[in-house]
């Protein structure tokens, strides 16, 4: 499993869950994952969330330890930038 490219979000909206960066991901050979969303909840824990279709539906379920994993990864992409670009946090 690898990022294959993250790009933080410039203006970063939202209500309760803060969108902080977009993301493609590389699950297997064969499968790979576009548009997904890097979010931090407001007590800082980060989740990740698939592209939406179909009027706003989720597109792609994750189960077992697959969303944790695919958020560490992520996360940790975005860390990696944030301090290649003098930055401190992931806020």
């Amino acid at each position: 499993m690898q990022v294959l490219d993250l790009k933080p979000v410039a203006h970063r909206s939202g209500g309760r869950m803060l969108h902080v960066a977009n993301f493609d991901m590389q699950l297997s050979d064969n499968v790979a994952i576009y548009g997904m969303r890097l979010l931090r909840a407001p007590n800082g824990d980060h989740v990740s969330y698939a592209p939406t279709a179909l009027g706003g539906r989720r597109s792609v379920t994750f189960g077992g330890p697959l969303p944790e994993a695919i958020t560490a990864a992520a996360l940790r992409t975005f860390m990696e930038l944030d301090t290649a670009n003098g930055a401190t946090s992931a806020e």
